[in-house]
Protein backbone atom coordinates (compact mmCIF):
# COMPACT_ATOMS: atom_id res chain seq x y z
CA UNK A 1 0.00 0.00 0.00
CA UNK A 2 1.23 3.47 -0.87
CA UNK A 3 1.27 5.95 2.00
CA UNK A 4 -0.68 9.17 1.50
CA UNK A 5 0.15 12.50 3.13
CA UNK A 6 -1.62 15.84 3.28
CA UNK A 7 -0.38 18.81 1.29
CA UNK A 8 0.87 21.90 3.12
CA UNK A 9 -1.54 24.84 3.18
CA UNK A 10 -1.23 28.45 4.21
CA UNK A 11 -2.93 27.61 7.53
CA UNK A 12 -0.93 24.40 8.07
CA UNK A 13 2.39 24.96 6.31
CA UNK A 14 4.18 22.07 8.04
CA UNK A 15 2.20 19.53 6.00
CA UNK A 16 3.39 15.98 5.52
CA UNK A 17 0.87 14.53 7.98
CA UNK A 18 0.24 10.83 7.31
CA UNK A 19 -3.41 10.37 6.29
CA UNK A 20 -3.44 6.83 4.88
CA UNK A 21 -1.21 3.79 5.29
CA UNK A 22 -1.62 0.18 6.31
CA UNK A 23 -1.51 1.51 9.88
CA UNK A 24 -1.94 5.10 11.04
CA UNK A 25 -1.47 6.14 14.66
CA UNK A 26 -3.64 9.12 15.59
CA UNK A 27 -2.79 11.07 18.75
CA UNK A 28 -6.10 12.81 19.45
CA UNK A 29 -4.74 14.78 22.41
CA UNK A 30 -1.95 16.17 20.24
CA UNK A 31 -4.39 17.11 17.47
CA UNK A 32 -6.75 18.82 19.95
CA UNK A 33 -3.85 20.95 21.20
CA UNK A 34 -2.92 21.77 17.59
CA UNK A 35 -6.50 22.77 16.69
CA UNK A 36 -6.82 25.06 19.69
CA UNK A 37 -3.45 26.70 19.00
CA UNK A 38 -4.14 27.61 15.37
CA UNK A 39 -5.22 31.01 14.07
CA UNK A 40 -8.51 29.58 12.74
CA UNK A 41 -9.58 28.58 16.27
CA UNK A 42 -8.77 32.06 17.55
CA UNK A 43 -10.62 33.89 14.76
CA UNK A 44 -13.53 31.55 14.00
CA UNK A 45 -16.15 29.57 15.87
CA UNK A 46 -14.54 26.24 14.90
CA UNK A 47 -11.53 24.37 13.60
CA UNK A 48 -11.09 20.91 12.13
CA UNK A 49 -8.44 18.52 10.89
CA UNK A 50 -8.67 15.31 8.88
CA UNK A 51 -6.78 12.64 10.80
CA UNK A 52 -7.42 9.69 8.45
CA UNK A 53 -8.67 9.44 4.88
CA UNK A 54 -8.88 6.47 2.56
CA UNK A 55 -11.34 4.97 0.10
CA UNK A 56 -14.46 4.23 2.10
CA UNK A 57 -13.61 6.11 5.31
CA UNK A 58 -12.72 9.58 6.51
CA UNK A 59 -12.13 10.64 10.13
CA UNK A 60 -12.19 14.33 11.06
CA UNK A 61 -11.52 15.91 14.45
CA UNK A 62 -13.73 18.98 14.94
CA UNK A 63 -13.52 21.62 17.69
CA UNK A 64 -16.39 24.07 18.26
CA UNK A 65 -16.60 27.12 20.48
CA UNK A 66 -19.66 27.49 22.71
CA UNK A 67 -22.78 28.29 20.64
CA UNK A 68 -21.11 27.38 17.33
CA UNK A 69 -23.61 25.88 14.90
CA UNK A 70 -22.95 23.57 11.99
CA UNK A 71 -26.01 24.29 9.87
CA UNK A 72 -28.17 21.53 8.36
CA UNK A 73 -26.25 19.38 5.93
CA UNK A 74 -26.10 15.79 4.65
CA UNK A 75 -23.28 13.28 4.52
CA UNK A 76 -22.72 10.98 1.56
CA UNK A 77 -22.06 8.06 3.88
CA UNK A 78 -23.01 6.61 7.23
CA UNK A 79 -21.54 8.74 10.03
CA UNK A 80 -20.67 8.46 13.67
CA UNK A 81 -20.14 11.45 15.95
CA UNK A 82 -18.22 10.76 19.17
CA UNK A 83 -17.91 13.61 21.66
CA UNK A 84 -14.49 13.79 23.31
CA UNK A 85 -14.87 17.10 25.19
CA UNK A 86 -17.79 19.34 26.04
CA UNK A 87 -21.42 18.90 25.03
CA UNK A 88 -23.22 19.14 21.68
CA UNK A 89 -26.79 18.86 20.47
CA UNK A 90 -27.11 16.71 17.36
CA UNK A 91 -30.36 17.45 15.53
CA UNK A 92 -32.28 15.82 12.71
CA UNK A 93 -35.79 16.73 11.54
CA UNK A 94 -37.17 14.13 13.95
CA UNK A 95 -34.96 14.41 16.99
CA UNK A 96 -32.48 16.44 19.03
CA UNK A 97 -29.95 14.27 20.83
CA UNK A 98 -27.90 15.76 23.68
CA UNK A 99 -24.37 14.35 23.58
CA UNK A 100 -22.02 14.96 26.50
CA UNK A 101 -18.35 13.90 26.46
CA UNK A 102 -18.16 10.13 26.08
CA UNK A 103 -21.41 9.83 24.11
CA UNK A 104 -21.76 8.88 20.46
CA UNK A 105 -24.49 8.95 17.83
CA UNK A 106 -24.71 7.29 14.41
CA UNK A 107 -26.69 8.34 11.36
CA UNK A 108 -27.39 6.77 8.00
CA UNK A 109 -26.34 8.56 4.82
CA UNK A 110 -28.22 11.46 3.27
CA UNK A 111 -30.15 12.43 6.43
CA UNK A 112 -30.09 16.16 7.13
CA UNK A 113 -28.60 17.05 10.49
CA UNK A 114 -27.07 19.97 12.37
CA UNK A 115 -24.74 20.31 15.35
CA UNK A 116 -24.77 22.96 18.08
CA UNK A 117 -22.12 23.24 20.78
CA UNK A 118 -23.70 24.10 24.12
CA UNK A 119 -20.19 24.51 25.56
CA UNK A 120 -16.70 24.38 24.04
CA UNK A 121 -16.59 20.93 22.44
CA UNK A 122 -14.46 18.52 20.46
CA UNK A 123 -15.82 15.55 18.56
CA UNK A 124 -14.63 12.88 16.18
CA UNK A 125 -16.61 12.55 12.97
CA UNK A 126 -16.27 9.29 11.02
CA UNK A 127 -17.77 9.05 7.55
CA UNK A 128 -17.99 5.57 6.00
CA UNK A 129 -18.97 4.64 2.48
Amino acid sequence: MQEEYNDPTELRPKGKRLLDASQVKVDLKEFIILLKDEKTWKTSDRNAITVFKTNGMCIVLIALHKNAVMQKHKAKGIISVQVLEGHINFATDNNITALPAGAMVTLHKSIEHSVTATEPSVFLLTIAG
